[in-house]
């Protein structure tokens, strides 16, 4: 019987195939939403299936449970072997890890009929690249070029934290292995991903790992490609020096190699022993090492989160939602921060808005009392340097961050005049997502970091570690920077839903990855010490 993993890794498998053949994106989003549905099930999803139960879980069509019930009787998909015929995986997969595009050399690979790499290695030294439609010299010099270069373990294109550390765990749980690399770093953008094994049978190994439907080339025996052309490295190593190669499989190369010659051993801690060294947080592995190693912030350390959003604005779910799944969770308190108008692509609340909502919010905290929900907003920055709000309104709420969300691209002494003019009204508590960036697809903004700082150490106003795996912000290193200046940070999630809450350990994670402990982060304290300026 396939197991969930399994049912999940084949459907992701088709809506690669489906992608590259040009279905719609429909289609291939309903799959991708099906497997990572079924992926997270705590029930065999194989066995829903088998008692025609399948359709309850939210989004799973008639369409879909055709393939599924295939798939769980069967142990395969017919249609996904016949786009495996029509569209090469392999190449696919190459074609996006070298640059060229997955459609484009799988369309190349069709004209000459070749599937493989090796094939097609072969027919680009016996001059037949020129035979297929729009090769001409630029592209025929480009795939020799392509093809000659060393494969790398290295992807070129970072892969978000979510589907960074999600890819690596399911190999290595497939293996009995640990996921390792820039993933388990918790790395706000992975390129490197590593998977270690412990075993005396490293072909064996190997073996197992070539054949897992996740990895559909192999740029080295120990470097396979997913179909999306990111490359994985696997480590294997026997039981007395597995320590070793997870250390090393683990940190940046700089930190590996700022400890000197390690020493074998068979677990992470007795590497260190012997090194003489504290057990380093694996968030701190990065650079060149630095002791001593700080109690850094534990994730059951927060009481609460200072950054949410409802149906009042963009978010998914009402003011008792979120109250309700942040008591779940153990917290004590949760700020409702919906934005204002001046955010401009969604719906923002003015002065009479936010009244309107507090009667929503005293309502809510009557029901979930003694957790409570505080009045507060995502406050817009105006181009003056002004808040969004009057200042009336601003004094009769709990909580004040405030955002930048236009004018990223603002010179950085105006954008820096403009942001720290605005962190000195007498209201706000937080500067949210300071540096504007989305991983991956916009850099930071020009913001004078440092005098930031400067600034909210004589104001009182916290910097966020942004928990939304596109942002992160501050990232690391720039936590780093405010904690030794003496400014205090806030870990929120910046929630969007419900089920975004739990986005809050991206935002731990960060805040660890640059040094923070406990007394450093805002809201673990009590509600009173939050309120308090």
């Amino acid at each position: 019987m396939l197991d969930n993993h399994a049912i999940a890794s084949k459907l992701d498998q088709y809506a690669a195939l489906l992608e590259l053949a040009d279905a719609s994106s429909y289609a291939t989003r309903a799959y991708r939403r099906a497997a990572e549905l079924i992926r997270a099930l705590p029930t065999p999803a194989a066995e829903l299936v088998r008692t025609g139960r399948v359709r309850e879980l939210r989004g799973i069509g008639p369409g879909i449970e055709r393939r599924l019930r295939e798939l769980v009787e069967m142990g395969g998909l017919a249609e996904l072997a016949e786009l495996e015929g029509a569209v090469s995986p392999e190449l696919a997969a190459w074609g996006r890890l070298l640059g060229l595009g997955a459609q484009r050399l799988t369309a190349i690979g069709r004209a000459l009929g070749v599937s493989t790499v090796a094939e097609l290695r072969a027919a680009a030294e016996a001059g037949r690249l020129r035979e297929a439609p729009g090769v001409g010299p630029q592209t025929e010099a480009r795939i020799r070029e392509a093809l000659a270069r060393p494969a790398s373990a290295a992807s070129e294109r970072p892969l978000l934290l979510p589907p960074a550390r999600a890819l690596v765990e399911r190999i290595a749980t497939a293996l009995g292995g640990v996921a390792a690399g820039d993933p388990r770093r918790w790395a706000d953008a992975s390129t490197r991903l590593a998977v270690a094994v412990c075993s005396d049978n490293p072909d064996g190994v190997r073996a197992r790992f070539a054949a897992l439907p996740e990895v559909v080339a192999l740029a080295a025996p120990d470097v396979g490609v997913t179909l999306e052309g990111v490359p994985v490295e696997l480590v294997v190593a026997p039981p007395d020096s597995f320590g070793t190669a997870f250390v090393r499989a683990t940190g940046s190369a700089e930190w590996v190699a700022s400890l000197g010659a390690l020493p074998d051993a068979a677990d992470e801690e007795g590497v260190f022993a012997a090194l003489g060294l504290p057990f380093v947080p694996v968030e701190l592995r990065e650079g060149v090492f630095r002791g001593p190693v700080p109690a850094l912030v534990e994730l059951g350390d927060l009481r609460g989160d200072l950054h949410c959003h409802t149906t009042w604005s963009d978010g998914r779910a009402s003011v008792l939602e979120m109250g309700r799944a942040a008591r779940d969770r153990g917290y004590e308190y949760l700020a409702i921060c919906d934005h204002t108008p001046a955010v401009g692509v969604v719906t923002g609340l003015g002065a009479d808005d936010l009244r309107r909502q507090a009667e929503e919010i005293a309502a809510a905290n009557e029901e979930l009392a003694p957790f409570r929900l505080l009045r507060g907003v995502e406050c817009d920055i105006r181009s003056d340097g002004s808040l969004d709000l009057d200042d009336e309104a601003l004094d009769e709420l709990e909580w004040v961050q405030l955002s930048l969300h236009a004018g990223q691209r603002t010179p950085r002494r105006e954008l820096t005049e403009r942001v720290t003019e605005a962190m000195r009204h007498p209201a706000v508590r937080c500067l949210s997502h300071p540096t504007g960036r989305l991983i991956g697809r916009r850099p930071p903004n020009a913001l004078d970091l440092e005098r930031t700082i400067e600034v909210a150490l004589e104001t009182g106003v916290a910097l966020e570690v942004n928990g939304l795996p596109s942002r992160l912000d501050l990232k690391g290193e720039h936590v780093r920077l405010a904690l030794d200046a003496g400014v205090p940070i806030v870990c929120s999630t910046d929630a969007h839903s419900a089920a975004g809450l739990e986005g809050v350990e991206l935002s731990v994670r960060t805040a660890r990855r640059g040094g923070a402990t406990r007394a450093d982060v805002l809201n673990t304290r009590r509600l009173a010490g939050v309120l308090l300026r």
